[in-house]
Order: C-alpha cells, then structure tokens, then sequence
C-alpha cells in the first residue's frame, strides 16, 4: 500500500468547506464552516490553510470576476483538485476505520 498523506482536522474542514461552495473564496470558506460547525476561524487560519493546500497541489487557485463590492477587485477562488479529493478521501476512511467498534466506549456505555 502506497503512503498516504493524512490530513489534519482543519485541512479537512477547509477542503469539505471548498466542496460545498458555489464559489469557494476565503472569506466564504470561513463562513462555511462557522455556519455548518460552529468553530470560529480567523480569516488568517483560512489563507494560511488554503495556500499551505495549494503548496501540496490538493488545491488549485484562479482569480474570479471583479466585483463593485469590492472597489473593482477580483477574488481569489479555490477548487479541490483530484489528489486532494484523493487525500480527504483517505483521511476519512482512516479515521472511520480507526474509529470502528469504539462507538459503545465514546457514547460512555463501556
């Protein structure tokens, strides 16, 4: 079996988060997550995740459209490429695996 890159929590909540958006900028990405899980991140943890994702090619980043909201400028956009859906893929099945026949011991009924 070849080596698998296991990626931390937050580059899973990050890389789920991309998935779910129509346009996946760093601000939505944040709000993404605050909304679905109530963890609070600084838009600082975003980018440093996002370009540390797209260092490991598991994203890829484009320039969208310029907007008037934002004075003419345009956002930065990220997409999942195929080795990071790869890479979230393997993540969550180590941790199903790992996790299997524990649900009586975390729920308490040991």
């Amino acid at each position: 079996m070849g080596q698998i890159s296991i990626l931390g929590e937050l580059e899973q909540m990050v890389l789920l988060a991309v998935l779910r958006l129509d346009e996946p900028y760093p601000v939505s990405v944040r709000d993404e997550i605050r909304d679905r899980t109530n963890v609070s991140l600084s838009r600082g943890t975003i980018y440093v995740t996002l370009h540390r994702l797209e260092r490991r090619g598991l994203v890829k980043s484009s320039l969208g459209e310029p907007t008037g909201v934002r004075g003419g400028k345009a956002k930065r956009v990220f997409e999942v490429t195929a080795n990071g859906r790869r890479a979230l893929r393997a993540s969550r099945a180590a941790l199903r695996k790992l996790g299997d026949g524990l649900e009586s011991i975390l729920d308490g009924r040991s």
